[in-house]
């Protein structure tokens, strides 16, 4: 039988509807959002235990003294949990939906118990409504409505129509008819039987499907959460998604004493306005034992109105004049409280990138909002404007099936981490599995199983289409679709027991540092070639938020960065993840102002968005000034490109204007034969540093050994071997072309070529073990600290006078940046200040020469005006 393409026809009716009736979805949406957000405000504004007070009053006078002090229990409970504002969000959200819902179902019911045709029509639509499962709702009301509480909200009132109809049509029917054809024999207006007769004997049913259709709308408010719908469902939907059970329990705890409170309210509401049921009521308070009856007395309606307005007046008081509670920290108020909307995705990276911001943007003066969001969910809301940008965008591999669909409407900001790359991985102890070929035949090891994660990804979906299939392993393995958290969890319980088990990860990921993983090669490269993660934003946010876009476009972390803001996050715990991204913030200093700079809070320079090249040698103290000179160009806006070079490519690539500056020309000595070659293309911009030399070195325990002149006959003691820096220096030149000569050491020393690292490591080496070793050195350099070295005498001067440091440039390098070439014309460092600044970049590490300098800049405030000022 040929398949019936209802599905696509269904697709092609809803893009119809969205097209020629957005106009009308856009009204409904106004609406909606206005109606909630009023009552919003309204359920928000007072103190909680005051609007639980109110919420209790209301309770003692449908229900009585006893349910009136369990409410108020119950809403104390919320609060002391800290969902109090989910809460009442929720809340809100019910009674918006709950209201919209009676003001349609009630006439329609009414309609249907009048007229046969109609409730056989409607009958099977209630039921398609009714067992449609409620998830399928929330797609169409991404389409027409986005993402939100609007969508939420149509599809609670969707979901929770069906028995507000078909209770009131059920009340209305049970109606005697013997009483319905009186009122007609006494000539009674159809109207005046229905308002008169009919609906007040209708009403206890009514009020049933009342109350039946609060409790439907409760319950799909949570599910509503998965599409960005605001409360307690959120809570919920993050409990789930990260698998914690205290989250998951505190929100299930709240949902239960909302959804037990508006039950016995509607229940009760019922024996207030039915006849039937305040006779009734009479009766049961006239039988009640005495001893109980102030349990059961419940004051006046007046004296419940006073009671009600009287804690409203108080609440709307403490309102207005209390405001105990301060706004977030705002260091510069350049967003001046505009709202930006953050998405993200409840993964690692997701959530640090995506707080971190949240915590940039507040001190900048920006109001962000930030909700977690499935993967489709927050791509399909970025593409339709409710979500303004999110920082991780998966591409070109992992979330290509999103971009390629929806990149009309959205701006690519940039990447701010590079070198990912996604993987199956099974713990260490599992033998035989190094690639995914091997899994083909162990199927039963793994029981058949590969632990995926959530169902929306972009990985999942490269699993299931392409790695699979590629290997083979679609007939042998299932994927099991669930969550992140859900997948740690067991591989978590797995790993302690030992059990073989393979999952779906990513790098980078914590999970490679906690465990011993096996990450499963790839050589039929399936899951393509890696990724970056990229901050994607909705179309034309740039152009609305253009001091934001500058902000992402320039934003990187670097892995240790990125896993060291992770391992903070972690360590504050669940639900206070910007108090962990504020203790990182901490930690490394100078990292807010690079990554949100304030326009005039560092005066930019007259040259400011200019691109200087500047390069560099492998040696302490050139990396140290010129990552230096990086950052305060950077503080005054310009945009320098750093690269390094060997002296040879140095000097040619200046002279040819690759490269416009270097910090490191050590003149007029050590690179003098590079100067005499090139310096007609080239420009000495000034000395920055005095009393430099260049020698030969040799630990203090050597003894005997205090000049050049020493070294000779002793060739044995240090192998034949002086060990050397990178060949293309002038100093290596020096030494083997005129110092061993001038010494008689060329016969008996042999010069080893290598890198300055190089040879630190092994004066390393041989300083650990005591053993002779002669090495290249200069000063200044930290190695005479570290170590007690001794400079060996040059008493013939083969290494010529001691040298200058220079700032050396191309010929046009003044003219095409003149204010720098002020900058370095004045610039002076003492030995003090260059020794410090290269020992924070040796604390910082490797990879970490900003993080470094950044520190020193920190302890001398006003550096970035004494190098570089700025005429105002």
């Amino acid at each position: 039988m040929p398949r019936l393409q209802l599905g696509d026809w269904i697709n092609s009716g809803v893009n119809w509807l969205r097209d020629n009736l957005s106009w009308l979805f856009d009204f409904i949406s106004s609406v909606v959002q206005g109606m909630y957000d009023a009552l919003n405000s309204v359920l928000s504004a007072p103190e909680p235990l005051l609007l639980a007070g109110i919420l209790a009053v209301l309770a003692w006078w449908l229900r009585g003294l006893l349910p009136a002090v369990l409410a108020f229990a119950g809403f104390a409970l919320i609060d002391s949990i800290q969902l109090w504002g989910e809460a009442m969000n929720t809340l809100a959200l019910v009674l918006v939906a709950g209201v919209i819902t009676i003001v349609f179902a009630v006439p329609l019911g009414i309609w249907a118990s009048r007229n046969r045709a109609v409730s056989a029509l409607i009958r099977p639509v209630l039921d398609f409504m009714q067992t449609m499962p409620a998830f399928v709702y929330l797609i169409p009301g991404i389409f027409f409505f986005g993402l939100g509480v609007v969508p939420g909200v149509v599809a609670t009132v969707i979901f929770s129509m069906p028995p507000g109809v078909r209770m009131t049509e059920l009340g209305i029917r049970q109606v005697d008819a013997e009483l319905v054809e009186a009122a007609d024999a006494f000539g009674t207006h159809p109207r005046r039987t229905l308002l008169r007769v009919q609906l007040p004997l209708a009403l206890p049913t009514i009020m049933a499907g009342v109350n039946q259709v609060i409790m439907l709308a409760l319950s799909m408010v949570v599910i509503a959460g998965m599409v960005g719908a605001e409360g307690l469902g959120s809570t919920v939907f993050q409990a789930i998604s990260s698998v914690d059970v205290a989250m998951g329990f505190e929100g299930g705890i709240a949902v239960v004493i909302l959804a037990m409170y508006l039950d016995r309210m509607t229940s009760a509401l019922n024996q207030r306005v039915s006849p039937l049921a305040r006779r009734a009521l009479a009766k049961e308070k006239a039988k009640a034992v005495s001893g109980l009856k102030v349990l059961h007395w419940k004051p006046a309606t007046s004296v419940a109105m006073v009671g009600v307005v009287v804690l409203a007046l108080v609440a709307g008081g403490m309102s207005m004049f209390g405001g105990g509670e301060s706004g977030p920290k705002v260091s510069a108020n350049v967003g001046k409280g505009q709202s930006v909307n953050l998405g993200y995705i409840n993964w690692d990276e997701g959530v640090a990138s995506t707080f971190l911001w949240k915590e940039l943007l507040e001190q900048r003066g920006f109001k962000p909002k930030v909700q977690s969001y499935d993967v489709g969910a927050l791509w399909t809301g970025l593409a339709a404007g409710n979500v303004d940008m999110q920082t991780d965008a998966w591409l070109p591999a992992t979330h290509a099936p999103y971009w390629s669909k929806y990149k009309n409407k959205l701006e690519n900001l940039g990447s701010w981490y590079d070198k990912t790359s996604l993987e199956v991985a099974v713990p260490s102890y599992v033998k035989g599995v190094k690639t995914l070929d091997d899994l083909k035949k162990k199927s039963s090891t793994f029981k058949k199983k590969i632990i995926g994660i959530e169902p929306g990804a972009g990985e999942m979906k490269l699993m299931q289409d392409k790695v699979m299939p590629g290997y083979g392993l679609d007939k042998d393995y299932s994927l099991l679709k669930g969550s992140t958290a859900a997948m740690l969890s067991q591989l978590d319980r797995s790993y302690a027991k030992k059990e073989p088990i393979a999952v779906t990860l990513w790098s980078p990921h914590w999970a490679y540092d906690k465990y011993k993983l096996t990450k499963l090669k790839d050589p039929k490269g399936a899951f393509g070639k890696g990724d970056h993660l990229d901050t994607i934003a909705r179309k034309g946010f740039a152009k609305k938020n253009p001091q934001i876009a500058k902000w992402m476009k320039d934003f990187k972390l670097s892995e240790k960065q990125l896993t060291s803001l992770e391992s903070a996050i972690q360590d504050a715990g669940k639900g206070k993840e910007q108090q962990g991204v504020r203790a990182w913030l901490k930690k490394n200093p100078g990292t807010l102002n690079k990554l949100a700079p304030v326009p005039g809070a560092e005066q930019k320079g007259k040259d400011a968005g200019a691109a200087p090249k500047i390069g560099y040698f492998p040696w302490d103290e050139d990396i140290a000034t010129t990552y230096l000179w990086k950052n305060v160009l950077e503080r005054r806006g310009y945009k320098p490109e750093i690269k390094q070079y060997d002296v040879g490519s140095m000097f040619t690539g200046m002279s040819t204007g690759q490269v416009d500056v270097e910090f490191d020309g050590w003149l007029p000595v050590a690179q003098k034969q590079y100067w005499d070659r090139y310096k007609k293309n080239l420009v000495d911009v000034g000395a920055w540093y005095d009393k430099t030399s260049l020698e030969i070195a040799v630990p203090s325990y050597v003894k005997d050994v205090k000049s050049l002149a020493d070294l000779k006959g002793k060739a044995d003691t240090f192998k034949g071997k002086i060990v050397g820096i990178e060949p293309g220096t002038g100093e290596m030149k020096l030494l083997k072309g005129q110092v061993l000569k001038q010494y008689g050491l060329d016969k008996e020393y042999k010069v080893s070529d290598g890198s300055s690292p190089a040879m630190l490591a092994q004066l390393q080496r041989s300083y650990a073990k005591k053993e002779p070793v002669a090495v290249v050195l200069w000063s200044p350099h930290w190695a005479y600290n570290k170590y007690k070295l001794t400079k060996l005498a040059d008493p013939k001067k083969a290494f010529g006078d001691s040298n200058q440091l220079h700032s050396l440039a191309n010929k046009s390098f003044p003219k095409k940046y003149p204010e720098f070439n002020g900058w370095l014309k004045k610039w002076h460092m003492s030995e003090k200040d260059l020794a410090s600044l290269e020992a924070s970049i040796q604390d910082a590490g490797k990879g970490n020469e900003e993080k470094g300098v950044q520190k020193w800049m920190d302890a001398r405030p006003g550096i970035v005006d004494k190098m570089a000022p700025v005429a105002p």
